[in-house]
């Protein structure tokens, strides 16, 4: 399937009349004078979520690319804990 054929999920049914009647329930609810603040926004936290997930790819890569200096060292699992042998217990007081 090529990107240009794929849609999100969410978007798939919606249509031109969908897209028409959600544009009037934003005019309605945020007004003519409001609009353009509303796209401003918009479009600056669009663009700062693009940036902060360039930088996180960057440094993603740049930690996948760093070799070590020197070799790890090697590290074993641990011992397992074996707990005494049990003694016997003394015998109880004569009364």
């Amino acid at each position: 399937m090529h990107a240009s054929t794929q849609s999100l999920a969410f978007i798939e049914g919606i249509g031109g009349p969908e897209l028409m009647m959600i544009m009037f329930i934003v005019l309605l609810l945020f007004g003519g004078q409001k609009l353009p603040e509303l796209a401003k926004g918009l479009g600056k936290s669009v663009r700062e979520f693009k940036k902060a997930a360039s930088n996180v790819e960057e440094e993603f890569k740049r930690a996948m690319d760093e070799v070590p200096d020197k070799p790890l060292p090697k590290t074993f699992p641990p011992k397992p804990v074996v707990p005494p042998p049990n003694e016997p217990s003394p015998p109880p007081p004569q009364s």
